[in-house]
């Protein structure tokens, strides 16, 4: 690759992959700079980096524990700039020019400092997650683990420690959780209420909850799981203890369980965990067969249809009605590009539902997978981001994914999602009207549908976002469940 590279190890500086993200990003754009990266420096970043082209040394003298900037730029002075940039961000951390900011050292000194302390965030990577998670849990509190890339046999025994110790472990890869109200990594801003939801799917608890808040019911508690709890080798250690802590919670009347389909043996637990509770509940088990149910349980295909059914609602969604100016475009292809994985996947059932082929990186079971067909991609998988932020963090990764799908006459819809609330991009619909303004804008080849989830009450305010979509000619849902009937319905022969 042309361009000057350099780069800088900073010994035993810890940063949220979050910020670094972001730092990143900041770097990257940059008058000169063709590519930066500030990651921790495991082996795997290493090897990212080096694929990038931004690390040309093969033996790096560096740890886990420390951090590595590497910059590509067109010549030295653009490089020199961009480290001194770095030093700066790394200087003044996000939060820094707030005032005081309490930023303890380590588990036992903020435990030490606040007593009443009763749940511990782990952010840190893989390697490092399972220690700092033990750490907290010997010191009585309750586990949130962001960081992914955790063995699954080592969350397995963190979760059956943590269960002795009568305290629950949240994750790893838990991206989203509002406990007492408070929401935690990517999360929304809703009200209280008497709906709680327990959700191996982080995108799946945003969805459900932002849908009912725009009815006016709040949620009691959203407790995020980790992906893999319903695994069979997790045993759902986690959505159990759950819904146990849930059962004597006076302020729950109705839980909500969303997830992929777990294994049998993990299913027959939880079911009969159901069973035996005085709460009423709805499984949303995302692509899986409907199993047989107690009587004080429904059963829910979507995410829209869960929220519906937890509000005593119809769980159906009436055929939304397409505006009469739209023209149908009957013989061409939807192109779906998600940033929420569990939205990714609703799509697709409801594609299914419509015996619709696609084309999909996400396997489920079922599906009619046909090339040059339909295309429904998750943007978030790992295959997308790995060296890169997610997109719900800079949704102008799928920038070009976006512009591509556009110039192509065979597309005819453009499905999309955005998806916004606490650690999220500061104003992704802003992103996303800059990003089809230098495509040409919205055209008479191909109609934009998106779905927003949200809150007004979360900082990028949802009728603001959804405003801007709206001025750049973009059909706006109410749900994702309804922006893919519309999809649906846009494509669909009179």
């Amino acid at each position: 690759m042309s361009g000057i590279c350099e780069y800088q190890i900073k010994q035993r500086l810890y940063l949220d992959s979050v910020a670094l993200m972001r730092s990143s990003k900041a770097l990257a754009n940059l008058a000169g700079v063709s590519d930066a990266a500030m990651m921790m420096a495991t082996p795997s970043n290493i090897e990212i980096m080096q694929n990038a082209g931004l690390l040309e040394a093969n033996n790096i003298q560096a740890t886990p524990a420390d951090l590595i900037i590497a910059v590509r730029g067109d010549d030295a002075t653009s490089v020199t700039a961009a480290m001194t940039e770095a030093d700066r961000l790394l200087s003044s951390p996000t939060g820094s020019e707030q005032g005081d900011v309490w930023k303890p050292k380590s588990i036992r000194s903020a435990k030490q400092v606040r007593p009443s302390l009763n749940l511990a965030l782990v952010s840190v990577p893989g390697a490092f997650a399972v220690s700092e998670a033990r750490k907290a849990l010997q010191r009585g509190l309750h586990v949130m683990i962001f960081s992914d890339n955790v063995p699954i046999e080592q969350e397995a025994q963190l979760k059956l420690e943590a269960r002795e110790l009568g305290l629950l472990v949240m994750g790893p890869d838990c991206g989203t959780a509002i406990i007492n109200g408070v929401p935690l990594a990517f999360a929304n801003k809703v009200p209280r209420g008497d709906i709680a939801i327990v959700g191996a799917s982080g995108t799946g608890i945003q969805e459900i909850a932002c849908l009912m808040a725009r009815q006016g019911q709040g949620i009691s508690q959203g407790i995020g799981v980790g992906g893999r709890d319903l695994h069979e080798r997790v045993g759902g250690v986690s959505t159990l203890m759950a819904m146990s802590a849930l059962e004597n919670d006076v302020d729950t009347r109705h839980v909500v369980l969303v997830s992929k389909p777990p294994s049998a043996a993990v299913s027959a637990k939880v079911l009969e965990a159901v069973a035996q509770s005085a709460k009423t509940y709805t499984l949303c088990f995302l692509g899986g067969e409907k199993p047989t149910l107690p009587d004080n349980c429904g059963w829910a295909e979507t995410l829209s249809e869960a929220a519906r059914i937890a509000m005593r609602q119809d769980g159906l969604l009436a055929a939304p009605v397409l505006p009469e100016s739209l023209p149908r475009r009957a013989g061409q292809t939807i192109h779906g590009l998600f940033c929420g994985g569990t939205l990714c996947t609703e799509a697709l059932i409801l594609f299914n539902r419509h015996k619709m082929p696609v084309s999909s990186n996400i396997v489920m079971p079922g599906m009619q997978y046909e090339a040059n067909t339909h295309q429904i991609i998750d943007l978030g998988a790992d295959e997308f981001t790995q060296g890169k932020p997610h997109p719900m963090i800079e949704p102008s990764i799928r920038d070009e994914a976006i512009q591509r799908a556009l110039a192509d006459a065979n597309v005819g819809v453009l499905l999309l999602d955005v998806v916004i609330g606490f650690g999220a991009h500061s104003d992704p619909a802003g992103q996303l009207v800059q990003c089809l303004e230098q495509a040409g804008g919205v055209d008479a080849n191909t109609q934009v549908i998106a779905s927003v989830t949200g809150t007004d009450d979360d900082p990028q305010q949802r009728t603001s976002q959804v405003s801007k979509l709206v001025n750049a000619g973009v059909l706006v849902a109410d749900s994702n469940e309804e922006a893919t009937l519309l999809a649906l319905q846009l494509i669909a022969a009179d």
